[in-house]
């Protein structure tokens, strides 16, 4: 392996040893703009894979020796090379017995060329103890076979996932096999840091089904795991190349049953002496909108009305919030109601004040032995990669309209040289997803998406949200760049109130979002191409595949800035010609149709090499499905027509009747009369 004894080599074999690496090289979106110019020097997120090979246990405290090019994690973050770290240093009077056999996982994540791809860095560890210390040479080379995706999935009845969904990529100019994968998973949740070798497993149910992901691909497989730990894993898939060469690609995340949340914000405010959540009307408007997360945790009058025919029964809505004591939230009662711990804000800004990286780490560092998965609001993609790797479930928020804004609106002249101040380009936002995603990967991401809200006028614009098609287009570039749950900023009472016109296009982006939910989750973003036509944006082609087939994503880039109303204006359908192209194991395609929140449509649709061409007229947002099994448009009109079912059950459409909307205004009345 890559371990070399610094003293008696001759004598006896180190303890630890170096299984593997994970690099995830820094990205910095291109089409951003911002004031001033951003560092274009990128780093790494790296995880190193360390194992006990000795027959006794190993004590990891923060009084070992840990030297990266001769400098401790705290040395480098003192001088700017490292932006924060978690090797046994960070973890004070917090020491790690690692048994024999048991591996234990450290991160840390660089800036700059200095420590990114093509550099190397001797990493020497003197634990004590008995113990010999080893020097390991850390190379950190462009990854050419990486793990894009990972996801756990199980039963709505159950919080423990029992199944995995890993996603390969594949540039080499080989073909590499699907072998198999492991988990190595620990004791309790408390001992979460020492990690124990699971069953090597061979039954993969692999795409394509030959297990063969050729260059230049995309491949993968769903492995049945049984049920599994709300904890951290590190995932080990082996893979055998040429000459049967095996390689191994490993991750470390954790364990969470990922579930397409939809998120109202923050939904639980003032109503006088009393909360908008003890209110049903207004609970039966976000229930129509298939929102079932709020930034919320327990809420007397609301959470607690658990009964037959409590608030809480009828009309639930997941926590998202700091959750402390862990006592109240980390049990088996409460895990099913929460999405995510969310606190700090937007850190990169820290209400004036950027948190370091490492100082969130170390507010998010106590989550870690829990059961709950952490996430973390990421504001500026100019900088943002200095946090990657930080939380579970990372998100992101940036509108696109009248808002405020780390980048400057004024330097984007894609409007035939004109620049405007109420506005930026709409497709930055799938510029953004895909940063955060690949910063990321293979976690999911989410998105905070541009909903109804009151912001201040920006650049003469009247209208302070976006209309609908904004809203929409701005949804459906985190979508179409696979986010795994979306967050609506903002809808509050009074945001809706201020905007109903928003109500419904919200309603059906989310209904197409529980239409489609099982392809975002099982998916990976393997495609994604931006047409011009005579030198201008035309339309972003984006492609979310999986073992069911795939999602195709047509955006309108055509739209227009209007001077005289200051919003962005979209033209009626046109003719199009849209060639996607699909990974390999998207093999016989069983059914293509056009789907939205009204229903399913034939699509004029041709496939030669890997290339689907389809023949539409279209403007906005135009989604088709691949599917590689029969029944998949019926099952998903079922789907909708189902949804449709549960809108018009709860007999209150606020959106659409003027009498219910008006029941929803009685309720801010009766707080100011």
């Amino acid at each position: 392996m890559l371990a070399v004894c610094l003293a008696g080599a001759a004598q006896r074999p180190p303890a630890i040893e170096l299984d593997g690496l994970n690099i995830t090289p820094h990205v910095q979106s291109g089409a951003m703009r911002y004031r001033r110019p951003p560092d274009p020097g990128l780093g790494i997120l790296t995880q190193i894979f360390l194992r006990n090979t000795g027959t006794t246990p190993i004590v990891l405290d923060d009084s070992i020796s840990v030297l990266f090019r001769q400098n401790t994690p705290s040395e480098l973050l003192r001088l700017g090379q490292w932006s924060w770290h978690d090797t046994p240093s960070a973890w004070v009077g917090q020491p790690l017995l690692l048994p024999p056999g048991a591996m234990t996982v450290w991160t840390f994540n660089s800036k700059g060329t200095n420590w990114g791809v093509g550099t190397h860095a001797p990493l020497s560890i003197s634990p004590g103890n008995g113990i010999e210390p080893v020097e390991f040479e850390l190379t950190f080379a462009e990854p050419r076979v990486w793990l894009s995706a990972m996801t756990f999935l199980g039963s709505t009845s159950n919080i423990h996932p029992d199944s995995m969904v890993f996603h390969v990529a594949n540039e080499t100019g080989s073909p590499f096999r699907l072998e198999s994968c492991r988990l190595w998973l620990p004791a309790t949740n408390q001992s979460w840091r020492a990690l124990h070798p699971g069953e090597l497993m061979t039954r993969l149910e692999c795409f394509p089904a030959n297990g063969i992901v050729p260059p230049g691909d995309r491949g993968g497989a769903r492995v049945h795991t049984g049920s599994l730990p709300l904890t951290y894993a590190a995932v080990e898939v082996r893979l055998s190349g040429p000459a049967g060469k095996l390689i191994t690609l490993w991750a470390h995340q954790r364990i969470k049953r990922e579930v397409f949340d939809i998120s109202g914000g923050w939904v639980a405010s003032k109503l006088g002496t009393s909360n908008t959540l003890h209110c049903a009307p207004y609970l039966k408007t976000l229930r129509r909108m298939h929102v079932n997360t709020g930034h919320l945790a327990n809420i007397a009058g609301y959470t607690d009305q658990t009964g037959p025919d409590g608030l809480y029964t009828r009309y639930p809505l997941k926590y998202f919030n700091k959750l402390e004591p862990f006592e109240n939230y980390d049990t088996d009662a409460m895990l099913p109601r929460i999405h995510a711990v969310e606190f700090l804000g937007e850190p990169q800004y820290g209400g004036g004040r950027p948190v370091p990286p490492q100082e969130v780490w170390e507010k998010l560092a106590p989550y870690q032995a829990t059961r709950m998965s952490t996430s973390v609001t990421h504001s500026e993609e100019r900088i943002w990669r200095y946090y990657a790797g930080l939380s579970d479930f990372p998100h992101f928020d940036a509108y696109r309209v009248t808002s405020p804004a780390p980048d400057a609106w004024s330097k984007y002249d894609r409007w035939d040289g004109r620049t405007i101040r109420w506005g930026a380009p709409l497709e930055t936002i799938g510029d953004m997803s895909r940063s955060l995603r690949e910063l990321n990967r293979p976690r999911p991401i989410a998105y905070w998406s541009q909903g109804p809200n009151n912001w201040e006028s920006y650049g003469g614009r009247q209208r302070t949200s976006p209309t609908p098609d904004e809203l929409r287009a701005q949804a459906y570039h985190a979508l179409s760049s696979r986010i795994t749950s979306i967050y609506w900023f903002n809808l509050s009472l009074k945001s809706l109130l201020k905007f109903p016109d928003l109500m419904e296009p919200i309603t059906r982006v989310n209904r197409e979002i529980r239409m489609l939910g099982e392809f975002y989750l099982e998916g990976d973003a393997t495609s994604h191409e931006r047409l011009f036509r005579e030198g201008k944006p035309d339309w972003d082609l984006d492609v979310v595949a999986g073992p069911r087939g795939a999602l195709l994503f047509a955006l309108d880039l055509a739209y227009t800035a209007d001077a005289e109303e200051r919003v962005f204006k979209f033209a009626a359908p046109r003719e199009a010609k849209f060639r996607f192209r699909l990974p390999s194991y998207v093999g016989t395609l069983s059914e293509v149709f056009r789907v939205d929140s009204d229903g399913t449509a034939d699509v004029d649709q041709t496939v030669k090499d890997g290339i689907l061409e389809i023949h539409d007229r279209a403007s906005r947002v135009a989604i088709y499905v691949v599917a590689t099994a029969p029944g998949t448009r019926a099952n998903m009109e079922a789907r909708r027509r189902s949804l449709l079912s549960e809108e018009e059950s709860l007999g209150f459409n606020p959106g659409q009747n003027p009498a219910d909307l008006t029941v929803l205004k009685s309720l801010l009345r009766s707080e100011n009369p």
